[in-house]
């Protein structure tokens, strides 16, 4: 059955359009007359194009309102790490603010053009590993004592034990797991939580790091985007990237690419965490036919030499 859940505003044109009006012509002056298309809903937010050059990200449920605060107050700072690095972030241009209309806030941001990285087969994602591998160097700095909190992204793995079996448990009740692949998964999460917890300074981390959240363009990553998940902790949330993104070789050349930047237990909780990604999408995707194939895709590079 359908997992998303329904939007509590209704978002449409005319919306939209009304808050940039009030709001944005100070920095789009044009903003009543660009052209505006929905191009996205998720289930946090919707993404409306504006013009050529931004879009207009709001969200769709009282929940997600906090996390448009959090990339307010985030990415100006992270936007500035990852300048050097050619990888582009969506640093809002307009912060809006609720109004009697809409009851949150809201982002005009920049409009990064390119392909999402689901769209891409994963071996033709060799060559962002680099690049991504820069972004994350970059990215994972100690963050200020005011970071945004989240309750689940970037934690110590023993805090998602219950959530990770109880999932695992209702995945294999259902069919949608054999027991080997179960028990790879298991086994590869075991290996996590057995794994000393990370000692260092709570780092910057995206928290919700996959191939629909990674922007390319002519064969190279152009932009990270969805930083509504953005807070502190181990960087391991993050790197487990590196089995929902490549295969093999393309995992090889991102590791390295790194330069020893994290330890051998980073990369082993790194891996539990992308088995709990696995399992957590596999449990959520019924209509999100994308990231059912993500899952997919990715079980076998997560789970490989695991027996």
């Amino acid at each position: 059955m359908p997992d998303k859940p329904a939007a509590e505003i209704a978002i449409d044109a005319s919306l939209v359009r009304s808050l940039l009006v009030s709001q944005a012509t100070h920095v789009i002056p044009d903003a009543a007359n660009l052209p505006l298309e929905k191009v996205a809903e998720g289930w946090d937010s919707e993404i409306w194009r504006l013009g050529d050059d931004v879009a207009v990200r709001l969200p769709r449920r009282a929940l997600a309102a906090p996390l448009m605060l959090h990339e307010q107050r985030a990415l100006p700072e992270i936007a500035q790490r990852l300048a050097a690095t050619g990888v582009r972030v969506p640093v809002p241009v307009v912060t809006g603010r609720p109004d009697a209309e809409f009851p949150w806030a809201w982002s005009v941001v920049p409009w990064i053009e390119g392909t999402r990285g689901l769209e891409v087969p994963r071996d033709a994602r060799t060559g962002w590993a680099t690049a991504l591998a820069g972004a994350m160097l970059a990215l994972h700095a100690p963050a200020p004592a005011d970071h945004p909190v989240n309750p689940v992204r970037g934690r110590p793995l023993n805090t998602r034990d219950a959530a990770f079996h109880e999932r695992l448990e209702a995945l294999l009740r259902s069919g949608m797991l054999d027991r080997g692949t179960a028990g790879n998964l298991r086994a590869i999460w075991r290996a996590g939580t057995a794994t000393a917890v990370s000692s260092q300074a709570p780092v910057w981390i995206h928290g919700d790091l996959h191939p629909g959240n990674l922007v390319t363009r002519r064969g190279a990553l152009e932009g990270i985007i969805d930083f509504g998940d953005v807070t502190a902790g181990d960087p391991a949330y993050d790197l487990a990237v590196a089995w929902l993104a490549f295969d093999e070789a393309g995992r090889q050349v991102f590791i390295a690419a790194t330069d020893a930047g994290y330890d051998e237990d980073t990369w082993r909780r790194a891996r539990a965490w992308a088995a709990a990604v696995v399992v957590s999408l596999l449990t959520h995707s019924d209509d999100a036919p994308d990231y059912a194939e993500l899952v997919r895709d990715a079980i076998p590079e997560v789970t490989r030499d695991a027996g």
